[in-house]
Order: C-alpha cells, then structure tokens, then sequence
C-alpha cells in the first residue's frame, strides 16, 4: 500500500511540474493573509434538517427545487465527516450519477493523485457538492446559486471540519462571493455558529485535465492546505 500511495504522489508531482517541494521564496506559512470572514447564518438554514445524518438522508430525497433531476438522478456526501478536511464541488457528472460517487471519473483519477500527494485518500475526508443532481444543461446556472449557497452554508456547519476545500468557479461564488482567479491562493475565514472554519478556493480538476499548466497553481493549494491541517 505504501509503494501505491507514493507511486500515486509522485505522479501527480510530475503532473504538476514539481521538482522541489520548497519554494525559492521565503513565504510565511504560519500567518497567511485573510479575507474577511463568511457569514453563515441564514433565516432559511434553520427550516433545515438539524443533524447531519438527516441533511445527508434530505439532500438525496428532499423536495428542493433547486437541486433539480428526480432523487434517483443525485449523488450524496461520501468519506469521512470527523476526518477533518471537507472538500466541495459543484455537481455530479453524468458519470458520477452512474457510478453513484462524486469524481468517479478521469477527473477523479486526478482527484486521487492530488490526494496521495499530501497524504489522503477519500476515506480521509468529507466529499461533498454544491447540489447533489447534475442540471439539465451541465453546467451550473449563475441564478442557482444564491439558493444553492444557503444550503451548502449549512451543510459546512454540520460537518464542522477544520479546514473547507472548494473546487472551482461555482463553489467561490457561492460561499465566498469569489471566482477562483480572485480568491486562490490564500486563506478566508468560514464563519459558523460554532466558530470560524478555515479555507481555500482552488482549481477544479476538470479544468486541470484541459490545462495542465495550471497544476502548479493547484498544487501550491495543496501546499497551503498540509500546512493549514497540520496540529
């Protein structure tokens, strides 16, 4: 298993152009720049259901109009909530609703590798998305995802984990107000009721199997984000 795990972590290394795991550039990793911090409170969280076993059993059968698709059409959460690392994309792919998991494919191959890289698996984490059907025209539709928003808030309250990874446009906007070419490559604060939840806003791997030059960008991400987990 150990030789597989850093097989997988070399691999997506060399994928992303790493030839040093230091930068040549002193950085502070220990007091990174913040963004103001995320309200997550919201009148509509509180007609949600109140524990996170009955949000995740609600995502996949509730009558939310704005998940869109017929409940047999959607992917729920998978891996770990207690692990401490949530991780968020948009929506399932046609191939995820047939494979009944989220990143199932090449894209979660890649997803995988970015993993090992920094010492995780899907067991050691908390998969989740925006909305758990795929929309009719593939995409997310801008106008989605102020409601989308309220719902995903709550979610990351329940879950509580100690750092939030969102993947892509779709998630920055909805959770931070932020495209991903204007909030990566720092840390914002995620506020709860219980606390504020540190996190990042990087590069989806869809967009990293098209443009493989921007896998140096992500992979300063996972960077940050083994320093932000560390004890």
């Amino acid at each position: 298993m150990s030789g597989q795990w850093a097989a997988s972590a070399l691999h997506w290394w060399q994928e992303a152009g790493v030839d040093t795991i230091v930068g040549e550039t002193p950085r502070d990793w220990l007091n990174p720049r913040k963004a103001p911090a995320v309200k997550a409170g919201d009148a509509h969280a509180e007609a949600l259901p109140a524990t996170l076993g009955a949000f995740q059993a609600w995502l996949l059968a509730g009558d939310v109009p704005a998940f869109g698709g017929a409940p047999a059409a959607r992917v729920g959460p998978s891996g770990d909530p207690a692990a401490g690392l949530m991780v968020l994309v948009d929506m399932p792919a046609a191939e995820d609703v047939a494979a009944g998991a989220l990143l199932s494919g090449e894209a979660g191959q890649l997803f995988d590798r970015m993993l090992a890289a920094i010492g995780r698996d899907r067991e050691n984490l908390y998969l989740a998305s925006l909305t758990p059907a795929p929309s009719a025209a593939g995409r997310m539709e801008a106008s989605s995802l102020e409601a989308l928003g309220r719902i995903a808030r709550h979610h990351v309250a329940l879950a509580a984990p100690r750092a939030l990874l969102l993947f892509g446009d779709a998630c920055g906007k909805a959770l931070l107000g932020l495209a991903v070419g204007e909030g990566r490559g720092r840390w914002h604060e995620f506020e709860t009721p219980d606390g504020r939840i540190k996190t990042l806003l990087t590069i989806r791997p869809e967009k990293l199997l098209k443009q493989p030059n921007l896998k140096k960008h992500a992979w300063e991400d996972l960077q940050r984000l083994m320093e932000g987990l560390k004890p």
